[in-house]
């Protein structure tokens, strides 16, 4: 079974970050929407990598990205209804979007995410 992960869990394992061994058990099942590998290149970038080192940090996981399609984004634009109080960024909305329309779980550092109540298995990695 697939699990999809959201950039906090990408980036736990890039910076050796506390959770990370959580994800790194998972990584050859492992999927992300390429809005969430747009976001882990953005945010390595904005700390100094350069763009090459970031890709190659990223393709050295071997994720396996899904392009963000017509009915993800559908799906991300609907889950915006549950994003008020939460503050789910469209990246988060991605993620979680294609955990519903592939019905598996999703990985993330971010606590919030256990509140949130739509039908998909959120696994907190710390």
């Amino acid at each position: 079974m697939s699990v999809v992960l959201d950039t906090s869990a990408v980036l736990a394992v890039i910076r050796r970050e506390d959770g990370r061994e959580r994800v790194i058990e998972v990584l050859s099942q492992a999927i992300a929407s390429t809005v969430n590998y747009a976001e882990v290149i953005g945010n390595l970038v904005m700390r100094g990598m350069p763009v090459a080192v970031a890709k190659a940090q990223f393709d050295g996981l071997r994720i396996s990205t899904v392009l963000f399609d017509e009915p993800q984004a559908l799906e991300a634009g609907s889950l915006r209804r549950f994003s008020h109080h939460r503050q789910l960024s469209l990246g988060d909305r991605a993620c979680l979007a294609l955990a519903r329309l592939r019905d598996v779980p999703v990985m993330t550092t971010d606590r919030v995410w256990r509140t949130l109540d739509l039908g998909v298995e959120v696994h907190i990695v710390r």
